[in-house]
């Protein structure tokens, strides 16, 4: 994408009433004033909330936010030029139970009030395969911890990826730790008990994948 389209996106996601962009400070210093205030102030309702991680184009917001009209969907990521596709096809379509953040995921904690979040989809994030690189995997330990402080008791944690050692490294710790795996499943499209928001909704990424034979795994658990 050419600096001069990031820079008319970057633009028009200031307009977006969906969008929500803080600064670093804004949000460590709790000056954005919607932690513990998205469903009243935000969403104005008391709909479950439901948060994308790294959130790419936030194709899977959309779809989910689509699927489940009754809950409030919110996409994070820092690269607001990816998001504005997804935040504005929110509003060409109308749909009230959208949002996106441009922010960075270790800041959750900051964001959202304990128990303020039901349910956490982490879709295709980098693997971040090299050893050096644990300490940004979207499931290792320290994520797990902040995830569970902003989820509702008995929230799920839904993680969909391409990538097999994402699938096994992050299995292998939720057993290791005692969480509970609610499903796993290596190939979801080759398995008919998959859930249907896994297979029906689907990122341009992974139509690609899809087209080059590339399994499709994904983890439903809970974090105890």
């Amino acid at each position: 994408m050419g600096s001069k389209n990031k820079l008319k996106r970057f633009n028009e996601n200031k307009t977006f009433h969906n969008v929500i962009e803080p600064t670093r400070e804004e949000v460590i210093e709790n000056t954005l004033d919607l932690k513990g205030k998205w469903n009243s102030v935000f969403f104005k309702n008391n709909n479950p909330i439901v948060i994308e991680l790294g959130c790419g184009k936030g194709e899977y917001t959309v779809g989910l936010a689509e699927k489940f009209p009754d809950k409030n969907f919110i996409g994070i990521d820092i690269k607001g030029a990816r998001f504005w596709r997804g935040a504005k096809t929110a509003i060409e379509n109308d749909m009230q139970n959208v949002g996106f953040i441009r922010t960075q995921i270790e800041l959750l904690e900051h964001i959202f009030n304990p128990g303020e979040v039901d349910e956490i989809w982490i879709t295709f994030p980098d693997p971040q395969i090299k050893y050096k690189r644990t300490k940004h995997r979207l499931t290792n330990t320290s994520f797990l911890q902040s995830y569970k402080k902003i989820l509702q008791p008995q929230g799920i944690i839904h993680l969909k990826t391409d990538s097999e050692f994402m699938h096994g490294y992050t299995l292998g710790l939720l057993h290791g730790e005692g969480h509970e795996v609610c499903y796993a499943n290596h190939d979801v499209y080759n398995n008919e008990g998959s859930p249907e928001e896994v297979t029906t909704i689907q990122t341009f990424y992974e139509n690609q994948y899809l087209e080059h034979n590339k399994a499709i795994t994904y983890i439903q658990f809970k974090i105890n």
